[in-house]
């Protein structure tokens, strides 16, 4: 088994399809990525020898994935929310930030419904 970044690489896919399990590394840089360290994108995980594991290493470390990319996103979320900006309040009350109706939707960011009772009518 392949593991790069401390990430454990599925045996049976294809390179291309699994170095997109590290966070930061989606299809387009995957493909960069291969096209670099000298490596067949359609080749699987399982026929890699070391020399290709070793290359694929080190045309990765000279990106920024995993624990130092989800660190940023981070310190970037909680910079709006401190200077509170329009989208770091959207983050502070867990609402979406990017212009989205939340009349009917936005359950993914709002959570389960919270259902209100109606008032009674008095009656005579």
């Amino acid at each position: 088994m392949a593991r790069i970044a401390g990430v454990d690489l599925p045996r049976n896919k294809r390179g291309v399809i699994a170095l997109t399990y590290i966070y930061g590394i989606g299809r387009s840089r995957s493909k960069e990525v291969l096209a670099k360290a000298g490596v067949d994108e359609d080749k699987r995980v399982k026929d890699w020898d070391d020399t290709d594991i070793a290359n694929i290493r080190k045309v990765i470390s000279e990106y920024k994935i995993e624990g130092a990319l989800r660190s940023e996103v981070q310190m970037n979320i909680k910079r709006l929310m401190d200077i509170g900006s329009y989208r770091g309040i959207r983050h502070r009350i867990g609402l979406p930030l990017r212009g989205q109706k939340t009349k009917n939707n936005s359950r993914t960011r709002k959570g389960k419904r919270k259902t209100v009772a109606n008032k009674k009518k008095a009656t005579k």
